[in-house]
């Protein structure tokens, strides 16, 4: 599966060469190595390999099919065109180290929200740079890592639950805007807000997780009416929706598989590691890598500033600075940094 990384803060910039090319494990390494802490379940009647088989099924491709970071500045409200800040997004059919402008965008670029995503394509999935993530929207910033499962059979059906607004706005191919697009649909439809505003408007986190879960409902329904149209001819396969959405100013961000036993892709959750991530702070970002001979002092870490980190794998070897998100769970982070954890409300 594709792998991810966000980063958010009320007032604390992260520079994009910190947190997503200097560490050793930064995302922009994790095109073909994979550490992954925490990560581990055992369902009743499976063994050790049945779980290690499961893990290595959704996190260990070899995420090569594009690359795209997304970030926030105030450029455009600073010259009177719109309030708040609004992300700009450069994305490449690449590895991220090879490319020289990315290298050149990060070393001197630095933002309190940050999206950026490595990308394994599914199926026969074009590769182009209008499919590589994160998907922005006005104001908005949406990433997945994960399928939505039978995605050919259900496209049609995905197409006609959105709006002829959101419908429009789609440029690519993936399951994933397919989804996003489902997602901007029922926010429009929960808020009130129509047109271009639903891409403008800032919304309670309340209302997109209730919209992301409406999504997400539709399309289990799809995929049990597709089911049922084949008699039994085609076998049922689970969709891993692992998706972050962010106006700039708060996060939300979901782990996410409709199997009774079966597990989304990993996904981690921080808010110690941008102390970790960030060169104005003590503390290499790789100080527990068996390659260091000593651990580096995080004395000053706590000046830094309150933020949140929700990210595929952890950047940093400090596995207690990460802990993993529960299988169908919910993270919402608000403007005051305090992160909220509640179930995805989808049955299944």
């Amino acid at each position: 599966m594709c792998r991810w990384f966000a980063y958010i803060s009320a007032i604390e910039p992260a520079l994009l060469e910190d947190i997503l090319i200097v560490p050793a494990h930064s995302l922009s390494k994790q095109v073909h190595e994979h550490y992954l802490p925490h990560l581990a379940h055992f369902e009743p009647g499976a063994d050790v390999q049945a779980t290690k088989r499961e893990i290595d099924l959704r996190n260990r491709y070899f995420n090569a099919d594009g690359f795209g970071v997304a970030w926030y500045t105030t450029t455009r409200e600073e010259y009177g065109e719109c309030e708040g800040a609004r992300p700009i997004s450069y994305r490449m059919v690449r590895q991220p180290l090879t490319d020289p402008v990315f290298c050149s965008i990060a070393a001197h670029t630095a933002s309190t929200a940050v999206f950026a995503h490595v990308r394994a394509a599914s199926g026969s999935t074009a590769i182009t740079d209008a499919n590589c993530h994160p998907f922005q929207f006005g104001r908005y910033l949406f990433m997945h890592n994960g399928i939505v499962g039978g995605f050919t059979r259900i496209r049609r059906g995905m197409l006609n639950a959105m709006s002829d607004q959101a419908s429009q706005h789609l440029t690519g191919t993936t399951d994933s805007e397919h989804l996003a697009m489902l997602f901007f649909t029922y926010l429009a439809s929960r808020v009130g807000v129509h047109g271009p505003q639903v891409f403008e408007v800032q919304h309670p986190l309340e209302d997109v997780k209730a919209a992301l879960e409406e999504a997400i409902a539709t399309v289990i329904r799809l995929q049990r009416e597709a089911l049922a149209a084949a008699g039994g001819e085609v076998e049922f396969e689970a969709s891993s929706l692992n998706v972050a959405i962010t106006d700039g100013a708060r996060l939300l961000a979901i782990r996410f598989r409709n199997h009774a036993t079966e597990h989304p892709p990993s996904l981690y959750l921080s808010t110690e590691a941008g102390a970790t991530l960030n060169r104005k702070y003590p503390g290499h970002p790789d100080a527990e890598h068996p390659r260091n001979q000593e651990r580096s002092t995080t004395e000053g870490d706590s000046a830094h500033a309150p933020h949140v980190i929700v990210a595929s794998e952890p950047s940093t070897y400090k596995k207690e600075d990460w802990e993993l998100v529960h299988k169908n769970e919910c993270i919402m982070v608000g403007e005051d940094m305090k992160v909220v954890r509640e179930p995805v409300n989808v049955a299944f």
